[in-house]
């Protein structure tokens, strides 16, 4: 996993994770405490409820990205920036300060004006984003999204919303965004679900992830509550994020997410990395494949870093042999501990197929479902 350097703050694999708070100077945007037009106001708010409350990074936005409204233009972005450099000029906190826009011409603007990163939410539609980030030798978080650059984050699918993100590339200071949110009306509460649920696959672009699930309704919908009430459900969703491996968690609630965030992080397994080694977060034959595919290895490696263990009640003397046969670990006596990487289950599944088990059911659509 590679760590990047966002203007002195490493953000990857053995960092804490970093709180990425969030100021708008937009007056379309929804989330009225976030959202200002006066400098000094805004200064204000970003050195008590942002930095002073934990924020690593403050994430200015320029537009609103709801879809119900219209996009703005890069020189109506451009007509906002000055309440934005201002802003930050007055903030006594230390802080990295990211400008959220789609634009490199914007980019490129607030970034040779003092920002010292981009959150790029339509992912390098903009095909100049790229190289506007390599000349300022900046961090860049990217957002999976279609080459549209009205159409941010409208990806629904979590096959296409992986390889959305590899549109136009990616800097050696890259961030990958896998987008939740209902960035299109297609886009459904159960997509955001299994893109949670899938989350470590995205590591295998080999880049810090950052996610941004705020009260977001996907979590809402878990214990139906309203968006004023869904900060509990947030905190635990973010653990369980920096748990299965994401680096930086945008958020309007800093001081709640950055301890939610610090428990995920004190439980997350402890994978080796000296360097030379790196052990690879690896639960699903997917998300080996993932890795195998980043490394251009044999996808049939796969299987291998996978496995399942299970209790087995009322194994019979027949299918015990057969396990053994196909290499399957098998002890005690009933219930038995059965236990093998998915390679071996599925050999196991047509040996106990050819014997009429039932086990065979079982081994092959876990072999299916997982991969």
């Amino acid at each position: 996993m590679q760590t990047v350097d966002a203007a002195g703050l490493p953000i990857g694999d053995g960092h804490p994770p970093r709180i990425m708070g969030v100021l708008n100077v937009s007056k379309e945007s929804p989330y009225d405490p976030s959202v200002f037009d006066d400098p000094d106001e805004a200064a204000a708010y970003v050195d008590k409820a942002l930095v002073g409350e934990g924020a690593d990074i403050v994430d200015v936005g320029l537009e609103s990205a709801n879809k119900k409204f219209d996009v703005l233009s890069a020189e109506q972005e451009l007509a906002r920036l000055d309440t934005a450099v201002e802003t930050i000029q007055r903030v006594d906190g230390d802080a990295v300060f990211s400008i959220e826009t789609r634009y490199a011409e914007v980019a490129d603007e607030a970034l040779s004006r003092g920002f010292d990163m981009v959150n790029d939410i339509c992912g390098f539609a903009d095909p100049e984003m790229p190289a506007v980030c390599e000349a300022h030798d900046v961090a860049v978080a990217k957002m999976a999204s279609p080459p549209d650059l009205e159409r941010p984050g409208a990806v629904e699918d979590v096959d296409d919303i992986y390889d959305a993100l590899t549109l136009n590339g990616f800097t050696d200071k890259t961030i990958v965004d896998p987008a939740f949110g209902g960035w299109s009306e297609a886009k459904t509460l159960d997509d955001d679900r299994e893109t949670f649920d899938r989350l470590r696959e995205f590591r295998g672009h080999g880049h810090p992830i950052l996610v941004s699930i705020n009260r977001k309704n996907f979590l809402r919908e878990v214990a139906d509550r309203s968006t004023a009430e869904a900060l509990p459900v947030s905190l635990a969703a973010t653990s369980m994020a920096v748990e299965r491996g994401a680096h930086v968690i945008r958020t309007h609630d800093v001081a709640e997410t950055r301890d939610a965030a610090l428990v995920g992080y004190e439980f997350r397994r402890d994978r080796r990395d000296d360097g030379r080694v790196e052990e690879l977060d690896v639960t699903t034959v997917r998300e080996a494949e993932r890795h195998v595919s980043r490394l251009d290895g044999d996808l049939d490696a796969a299987a291998d870093a996978a496995a399942r263990a299970y209790e087995v009640h009322g194994l019979g003397t027949d299918e015990r042999a057969a396990l053994a046969d196909a290499g399957v670990a098998v002890t005690g006596d009933d219930p038995a501990f059965v236990a093998a990487p998915v390679s071996v289950l599925r050999a196991a599944a047509a040996e106990l197929e050819s014997r009429d088990s039932a086990l065979a059911d079982l081994f092959s659509a876990w072999s299916v479902s997982d991969t």
